[in-house]
Order: structure tokens, then sequence, then C-alpha cells
């Protein structure tokens, strides 16, 4: 069987209009909810190598490489799949929403996003670099350097007739607000557990890596129209950084497994056409 799985880039869809209020809800992990994604390496087409702590999921990743965003949509319906990295909506380069432009799979579609959109026939690939040559960076917004994430939204009813689709922006409701709780009135345990949490989320050492604006490759998508649902079912978030760094953190990360070496040629040895 081929190391590559067969992606039909060419079913992916823009959903360029905006919709309701947002929810905002905890992050899930990466392969709970209806969308399972991962990192991979644009080389191998491997996933890359990651660990699970506090129930954060950590990659690793190399100064240099390349990598993609891997899209699997587990259920029988059309998602919406808004894409972030450092922060940043990687179709429109805003900061990052989840009310904002995304990826329509279609039902049971893998898809591999390789890079920042820059028009619906090229991407420029994501390559991992310094954090202060990162994108983020260079646009001066680098607070979120070293995360990518995702906000999934279900589909309402299809619209059939056809003169009814418009796009539509609504004013989202205000969220209700809530006073906070007296540190009096909050046992010890309850504090103690806080910091035990911010300690765990302050890195042991600056990020090592960010996602830079790599070559321009071909990617072909096209816009379509997706009433989406105003909450989103799913937000995961992936943090990664360089395994010596995530190393410091105290995050392990399992080793890579060896390809077998096959010492006659192979007919169907996988992957596609690279440069010469």
């Amino acid at each position: 069987m081929s190391r590559f799985p067969f992606r039909p880039l060419w079913l992916l869809a823009l959903a360029l209009v905006g919709t309701t209020a947002l929810a905002h809800r905890p992050a899930d992990q990466a392969m709970h909810g209806p969308v399972a994604v991962e990192l991979v390496d644009r080389a191998s087409g491997q996933a890359l190598p990651s660990a699970h702590r506090r129930g954060q999921t950590w990659v690793g990743g190399h100064p240099g490489d390349s990598y993609a965003v891997r899209l699997r949509n587990r259920g029988p319906e059309r998602v919406l799949v808004v894409l972030s990295v450092d922060g940043i909506n990687a179709i429109s380069g805003q900061t990052a929403d989840p009310r904002q432009a995304g990826y329509v799979l279609e039902p049971w579609q893998s898809a591999d996003i390789t890079g920042w959109r820059k028009s619906l026939q090229a991407v420029a690939g994501f390559v991992f670099v310094d954090p202060k040559d990162s994108y983020a960076a260079r646009t001066g917004r680098p607070d979120n350097v070293g995360v990518v994430g995702i906000a999934v939204h279900r589909e309402r009813e299809r619209i059939h007739d056809a003169a009814a689709i418009r796009p539509h922006v609504q004013r989202p409701p205000r969220a209700p607000m809530q006073a906070p709780e007296p540190a009096s009135a909050r046992g010890p345990g309850v504090q103690a557990q806080s910091a035990e949490i911010a300690a765990a989320a302050a890195p042991a050492q600056r990020q090592r890596i960010g996602t830079g604006h790599g070559a321009i490759v071909h990617e072909s998508t096209w816009s379509t129209h997706f009433d989406r649902d105003p909450r989103p079912v799913q937000v995961t978030e992936l943090r990664y950084d360089t395994p010596a760094a995530l190393s410091a953190r105290g995050i392990r990360l399992p080793r890579r497994a060896i390809a077998t070496t096959f010492d006659a040629p192979r007919a169907f040895p996988g992957g596609f056409v690279p440069d010469p």
C-alpha cells in the first residue's frame, strides 16, 4: 500500500460567507470530534510525532521542514473547517476567528492543506522557521506562534433554491457578563490547581519554531456556499515546537518509525513526482 493516502484536493471548497454568534468551547483532543487533524511532513507524507500532556497535544518539527495540515472528515455530512496557524486564518490572513472563511470537506473526505491560501489556484507553503521569520511575526502578530487550530461547523439544512443563496453576515449577540468569583470563596484546592495549570502553561524556554510563508505551490480549490451552524461543534489545538524544546518542557515525543529498506526495486514505492 502506498504511504500516501488518496487526497482529492479538487473537492475542497471555500466558504466565503459570514455567520452568526460564536460560543467558545474548550480545546478537544486532536482525534476527537467530527474532524481528525494532524501535522504531516511534506517530504515523507508521514504524521509528525506527537504526544499528549495535561489535555494538550504537542507536535515536534524541525526548522526548514515543510509540513501540511491533514484534515479528515469522519462523518456522513459536509463540514466547514476554519484553519488557524499561529493565530492567523490560513485562507484570509486575518487574525483568526471561528466565524471566518474555512475549508468545506465532503463526507469522509481527507485533504492536506499545504500552505497559506494566495488564490483559488495557489498557496504559500507551510514551513518551520525561526519564530522571528514566521508569517505571524512578519505581519506584527507574534503572540500566538506555535499553535495550529481548527474550528469545525456543521451545515444547516441545505438550500436548493439557487436564487435564495446569498452571502450574509449577522451581528453576533452579546454574551452575558458574569462577575468573577471572589478569591476568598475558592478553596485552597482550586487555587493550587490553578497555579499548577499556570506553571504547566509557562514555557520552559522560548518558542524555537514558527510557520513561515514558503514557496508558492499549486493547490486548486473553488468557492461554494455553506450555511453553517452558529456554534462550532469542535475546537481543536495542536501546539508545536522542536523536539529539543518540547523535551525541555518535559514532553517526550515517540521516536519515528524507521522505514523498511528493500534491496529490490518496487513498482509502487508511493509518493508523487518531485522536482528533478
